[in-house]
């Protein structure tokens, strides 16, 4: 594993330790890992939304109606 030293202002180099002290993470390297893998899935979602998006504005004007579109949307998250 490598290694990267990070300088912090005093109030973040707190609250690192803070969240250390709180038992969630082993140590202040374990809670930057967490910070980090957790902005991975962020950018994932948001690079998928954004792919997504695209897509639909490029697909067209739907020829449904905003009732049916809703139906739809229910039905597939069984509201």
């Amino acid at each position: 594993m490598a290694t990267m030293n990070v300088s912090l202002p005093d109030p973040m180099k707190e609250w690192v330790e803070d969240q250390v002290k709180t038992g969630h993470y082993s140590n202040a390297s374990d809670y930057v890992r967490d910070l980090i893998r957790r902005d991975q899935e962020y950018q994932d979602k948001r690079e998928a939304l954004i792919k997504a998006l695209i897509s639909g504005e490029q697909s067209g004007a739907s020829k449904r109606t905003i009732e049916e579109i809703w139906r739809g949307v229910k039905a597939r998250h069984g509201l």
